[in-house]
This record gives structure tokens, C-alpha cells and sequence, in this order.
């Protein structure tokens, strides 16, 4: 069943090609059908799953042999939040793009086969597997970019390409290492995780480290590799952006708990200072610099910065956490998960409504607009909610992760902990004034403005609900996730 869920979509792609002289609406509704359909293929998933720290719905075949390299998937309570919150981005996204008018079976094509590849990271238990399904996603965001983004698209599409393309290289060269290090060779996630293959973290594991660690920084983004975020953001298309933010960010942070965590503890834990202190910049500069900008859809890319170093905080500052307090380092690793999934949420749904606000002013700038209040009463509530969620307010999923995250990280990174403190007052201010600058004082040169349609209300409000229903009930979201928790962070341990 996992194989039908990740290759669905490709599939559902490829009959958009094989099918002649099919209409733009047909193109449309099929893609929506086929979003839906692995939406709730993969509700079923979570349903039946048995809980515990194990892998669920394993597949292992042989793929290549030669390098002990296998078609190996699996979900577990790492995975699975995140194989939901995908395959639910992407359904928001085709009915957001109900409206889309311009190219649309290469454009639905394109975010089909972007579900596939972002599905089959989150669920591939082998490095080569996992390398595949990570190139694949960067040249699917390009076309992405550089086909439907606005006028700078070309070139953010090429930097965008660069920059994530040095980072799978990293990745390689990294992987390549644990290949070579294991005894008997292998690419398998799980049995790398057994053998530990530079165990006692010297000069050769501190070197893969550094290739993990650039590979995946590069991808999260953190600071100084984000660079390329804000133009592709900027240029993207509103879907693109959400899927970008809401997921292919995430392959970074979750390389982290799935890979450098688990197969290089001892490294890990040595080098874990660096990664609390850029997880630090990374929080302060993504507020400040989104603080000082007049672009909204600029403003929120550098907040994903912001929110991105909370989640790098958390897994370095569990690597700092003494062994004796296990409970706070599971906090930690705990609440960087949730974040995950809070982040996505939230940030899609703010670039979709980034794209309501382009469609009716044909501008980001934020001193174009004023009093949209008065005639775009559904688009400013949503927006508000969007804001408050964003910034971390009680009753919202990003509450839960920001205060899992500073509870685990606190005893063994005061300093740092306290800093990252500052960010969310910095976030609440940024979004409050452009809140004002928008929505509320006089109209200026935008003009009024039509409000939401029923489309972009039903692909966007959703994606707020959930961050209500996690931030009210996180228990069934944090029982899934806390198992497997724990167990990545009983291998640190051994």
C-alpha cells in the first residue's frame, strides 16, 4: 500500500501526458481527484498504523545489488506526520489551482510528480533511495520556478537550482562514506542505524558529519546557506511556494532525525554546539531581516528562516542534554517534529494567501495596500489567524512545538535558549505591522479589493483548522511522534 501512495501521483501524471486533447478543466479536476485519493490513502495509513517506535508497511526488494542497495520503504512516527502533512499540502494546492489558467496539465503534471518524489523521501529507508527521491524534488521546483514564477523567475530558478544541487552533491559524497564504513557494505538506513559504522566519532566521522550537515543545511535552509530561499519564494508561483516551504524544506531538518542523528551519535554529540549556534543565528537573523521588509511575500520566506532554526535549536541542543535527562531531550527532539509539521501548516497557508493578495493588487509591496479590512473581510480574518498561528500563539500548533522545544532545550542551552526567545517578539511585531499596513488605516493605491473565492477559502482554511485542532488536541499527533522519538535518542545513548 505505501508504493501505491508514493506512486499514485506519478502515475496519475503520466495519463495526464497519454491522454489526448484533454481541457484545462478536466486537467484540473483530475488532478484535485488524484490529491484527494492519496489524501485519504494515506489517512488509512495513519489509521492502521500500530503505534511504537517500529516501521510500519515495510517493502524491501532488491534494486541494486551490486552495492547492497534496495527498494526499502517504511513509516514510522518520524515519518508518517510528515507523509500526511505532504500528501495534504498537495490536495490544498490542486484546489487552490482551480483557477490556474496557463500551462495547466505541465503545471499539474509538474506537482504531481513533486508529490511523488517529496512522499518517496519521507518513507525511503535506503540512502541511494532517499538521494533519488532529493535530486528529483530540486529539478521538479525548478520547472516550477522558471516555468510559471514572475519576472525574476529565470534566474531565482537557477540559484535556487545551484545552491540545492551542491548540497545533494554533499549528500552523496556523505552517504558514500557510510557506505564504505559499513561492515558488510550497505545503503540501508536500518542497518546503518545498527552498525554505527564511525562509532566513537573521530576525524573520518566528524568529515561525513560535515558533508551531512552541509547537504542538509543547504536544503533546510540555515543561515549563511539560505541565500537562494528568498528570490525562489519571491519569483515562485503562490502553490510553489507553499510546497517549497511546506515540504521540500522539511526534507533538511528530517535528514537530521532520520540520518545524522541516529547513524552518527557520537559525532553528533560532539559537534552539537555548532549546530545550536546556528540554529541561533538562524532564528535571529531570519526575524530581523523579515522584520525590515516591505515585500509580504519576502517577509514570510525569512520567517521560514526564523521557524526552520527553532527545529535546528532543538536537535542540536538534544545532542548538549546529559544523558540523565532523558525527558528533556526528548522534548527537544519531539518538538522539533511538531514544528515540522506546524511550519508547514501555517507557511503554506500564509504564501497561498500571499497569492490572493498578488491576484488582487499585482504586487507583494505591502505600502501598495491599506483597508482591505473594509471589503475583504474573509481574506483579513484568515490572515489574521495566519499571523497569530505563525507567531507562536496558545491555541496553535506552533505553541505546542516552540514550547516543546525551548522546555527540552533550556537545561543544556540557557544562553542560546534565551536568544531564541528574542525571535518571537521580533515575529509578533513583523507580522502585526503588516497586518496593519494591509488590512487595516486607509486604502491606498492597491484599491479595494474583491474578497475570498470559494476555492481559495477551501484550499486555505483547512490548513488553519488543522493548526487549531493540533494546537487545542496534540495528543494524537505527539503520541505518534514520541516513540520514535525515543528511540532515536536511545541510539544516541548507546
Amino acid at each position: 500500500m505505501l508504493s501505491v501512495v508514493v506512486f499514485l501521483p506519478l502515475v496519475a501524471a503520466v495519463v495526464l501526458f497519454a491522454v489526448p486533447r484533454v481541457s484545462d478543466r478536466f486537467v484540473r479536476w483530475w488532478w484535485v481527484a488524484v490529491a484527494a485519493a492519496d489524501f485519504a490513502l494515506v489517512i488509512a495509513l495513519w489509521a492502521g498504523y500500530p503505534g511504537g517506535d517500529g516501521y510500519a508497511y515495510e517493502v524491501n526488494l532488491r534494486w541494486i545489488p551490486s552495492v547492497s542497495s534496495g527498494y526499502h520503504l517504511g513509516v514510522d512516527g518520524l515519518s508518517l506526520p510528515l507523509v500526511a502533512l505532504t500528501a495534504g499540502l498537495f490536495l490544498a494546492c490542486a484546489v487552490y489551482s482551480l483557477r490556474q489558467d496557463k500551462r495547466v496539465r505541465s503545471f499539474a503534471a509538474l506537482f504531481l510528480f513533486l508529490e511523488t518524489v517529496s512522499l518517496g523521501l519521507f518513507v525511503a529507508l535506503d540512502l541511494i533511495l532517499f538521494f533519488v527521491f532529493f535530486d528529483l524534488s530540486i529539478v521538479g521546483m525548478y520547472f516550477v520556478i522558471a516555468g510559471w514564477g514572475h519576472r525574476d523567475a529565470a534566474r531565482a530558478a537557477v540559484k535556487f537550482f545551484l545552491y540545492t544541487f551542491v548540497g545533494s552533491l554533499a549528500l552523496l559524497v556523505g552517504f558514500i562514506a557510510l557506505y564504505l564504513a559499513a561492515s558488510p557494505h550497505t545503503f540501508d538506513i536500518v542497518e546503518l542505524t545498527r552498525q554505527m559504522p564511525l562509532a566513537g566519532g573521530g576525524w573520518a566521522a566528524g568529515l561525513v558529519l560535515l558533508a551531512l550537515g552541509l547537504g542538509f543545511a543547504i536544503k533546510t535552509p540555515t543561515v549563511p546557506f539560505h541565500t537562494w530561499l528568498p528570490p525562489a519564494h519571491t519569483e515562485a508561483p503562490a502553490a510553489g511556494s507553499a510546497i517549497l516551504a511546506g515540504v521540500l524544506l522539511k526534507m533538511g531538518t528530517y535528514g537530521f532525525v532520520r540520518i545524522m542523528m541516529p547513524i552518527l551519535p557520537d559525532a553528533w554529540r560532539r559537534y552539537a554546539v555548532v549546530v545550536v549556534v546556528i540554529g541561533v543565528v538562524s532564528v535571529l537573523y531570519g526575524a530581523f531581516v523579515a522584520l525590515a521588509q516591505r515585500d509580504f511575500k519576502r517577509m514570510i520566506a525569512y520567517t521560514s528562516v526564523n521557524h526552520m532554526g527553532y527545529i535546528v535549536l532543538a536537535v542540536g541542543a538534544a545532542g548538549l542534554v546529559a544523558d540523565s535527562a532523558a525527558e528533556a531531550r526528548r522534548l527537544a527532539v519531539t518538538g522539533a517534529v511538531t514544528q515540522m509539521v506546524s511550519h508547514g501548516l501555517i507557511t503554506a497557508a500564509l504564501f497561498l494567501l500571499a497569492g490572493v493578495l498578488y491576484d488582487r493588487g499585482g504586487t507583494y509591496d505591502m505600502s501598495r495596500y491599506g483597508g482591505m479590512a473594509a471589503t475583504a473581510p474573509r481574506f483579513a480574518g484568515l490572515t489574521a489567524v495566519a499571523a497569530f498561528a505563525s507567531l507562536g500563539l496558545p491555541g496553535f500548533s506552533g505553541f505546542i512545538a516552540e514550547f516543546q522545544i525551548f522546555t527540552g532545550s533550556l537545561g543544556a542551552t540557557p544562553v542560546a535558549t534565551i536568544l531564541a526567545f528574542l525571535g518571537i517578539l521580533v515575529t509578533a511585531a513583523l507580522f502585526l505591522r503588516a497586518f496593519q499596513r494591509i488590512f487595516l488605516g486607509p486604502a491606498r493605491s492597491a484599491g479595494p479589493a474583491a474578497d475570498l473565492t470559494v476555492t481559495e477559502g477551501v484550499s486555505i482554511a483547512p490548513l488553519l483548522v488543522l493548526a487549531v485542532v493540533i494546537g487545542l488536541f496534540p495528543r494524537f499527533l505527539l503520541d505518534l511522534i514520541e516513540p520514535a522519538s525515543r528511540a532515536v535518542l536511545d541510539l544516541m545513548a548507546r
